[in-house]
This record gives structure tokens, C-alpha cells and sequence, in this order.
């Protein structure tokens, strides 16, 4: 068992217009990248902000972290990626795809932060309003 402590940064009243079945996926796949790469007793943070009209929302953890070129294969279909986790899970490398389409759909951004050693940080961001 990691024993994983979650930090949340997230504001008491921050509106979000979004389907919430894809919103939900987005954040099971995040958060499980985030459980799946972290050593036990770390921290695991989530942040959303409002910027400039737009939701930005950050998963990042203090775990195995990835190269660059690792970060370049990510998202992209045609490039499989799955690296073991820290206690040798398994996944498919479709996680991040996945987010990446329902993030599309919604006119959004995502990408990531990281360095080997050091942790990831995965962050998107959606138009606040409908549109």
C-alpha cells in the first residue's frame, strides 16, 4: 500500500461548464497515472484556478517523472507508452489519449511537466462558459 496523500487546491465556489462523465474520466485517468508513478508517503496535488477565462486544472506527483523524449511520444496514438509503475503496475498507454479527445472536445489544452526523478505534473485547461 503507497499510502498517498492528497492536496487539494481547489477553490470553494469555481464554476466549470463541462459534460461530467468526460470530466470525470479525465480525472480517474490523472489521478490513477498520479497513484500508479508516486513512491509511498508522497503527496499528490490537484489545483484549479481561473485564468484568463479558462479553467486550469494541474494533477502532479513527486514520483518516477519521464524524459523528454518519453513526454514527446506522449497523447499521440501512434506512439505506445506504458512504463511500469512504482510498485510494477501495469496500463495500457491509452489513459492519456483518451484525455487528450475529451479535452479536445471541450476546446482545451492539455499537457505535462517533468523530469526524471522529480515528478509529474499534468495540467489542461477548458473555456470557462459554454461555446
Amino acid at each position: 500500500m503507497k499510502r498517498l496523500t492528497p492536496n487539494l487546491l481547489i477553490p470553494e465556489h469555481l464554476d466549470i461548464y463541462a459534460d461530467t462523465n468526460m470530466l470525470k474520466t479525465i480525472f480517474q485517468n490523472l489521478m490513477s497515472n498520479a497513484i500508479k508513478y508516486s513512491y509511498p508517503g508522497e503527496i499528490i496535488t490537484i489545483n484549479a484556478e481561473l485564468k484568463n477565462n479558462q479553467i486550469e486544472i494541474s494533477v502532479s506527483d513527486k514520483g518516477k517523472g519521464m524524459s523528454e523524449e518519453t513526454i514527446n511520444k506522449l497523447f499521440k496514438i501512434d506512439k505506445h507508452v506504458s512504463e511500469p509503475g512504482t510498485s510494477n503496475e501495469k496500463g495500457s498507454g491509452l489513459g492519456l489519449i483518451l484525455c487528450k479527445d475529451f479535452i479536445d472536445r471541450h476546446n482545451g489544452l492539455i499537457w505535462v511537466e517533468s523530469n526524471p526523478g522529480e515528478g509529474s505534473k499534468f495540467i489542461f485547461r477548458i473555456p470557462q462558459e459554454e461555446g
